[in-house]
Parts: structure tokens; sequence; C-alpha cells
């Protein structure tokens, strides 16, 4: 097995025969096209960046803070 530089990262691969008694050929087919439909799926999965952001958004104030409901009125003093 040759050593990939981009499987550094990546755990070794494990599998296990539940049924049937597949070649050494068939056991690793059946890996490498797991694997790669693996990498494929992780690599699609990715989230898209963030668009930047507007002149508008970056020039806007903030909210307000929320009103504390549960001061009551007691501050009021007409």
């Amino acid at each position: 097995m040759s050593a990939d530089p981009s499987d550094a990262g990546r755990p070794p691969v494990v599998a296990e025969v539940v049924r049937g008694t597949p070649t050494e050929e068939e056991l690793a087919a059946a890996i490498v096209v797991v694997s790669e439909a693996y990498v494929r799926e992780v690599a699609e999965a990715t989230a898209p960046d963030d668009a930047p952001r507007s002149r508008w958004e970056l020039s806007a104030r903030g909210l307000r803070t929320p009103l504390n409901r549960a001061a009551g009125w007691n501050g009021f003093t007409g």
C-alpha cells in the first residue's frame, strides 16, 4: 500500500464482512468504491462562504436592547 499525503489525517479503513466470503480483490474494490463515495460526499457537504456584507449593513446601527419587563413601572416618574 502506498502512502498518499492526502490520507494523513484519515483514520484507517475498517471493513467487516457479515455474509459471504468475498475475495481480497472484491473486498478491496468495495473499500475503494465506498471510500471514494465518502470523500465526494464530504467535499460536497461544505458550507458556502458567507456573502459579503452590503454597505447598508456595515453602516446601520444596531438595534436597541430589549426592554426589561421584570422591572415594571417602579422607575416611572410621570
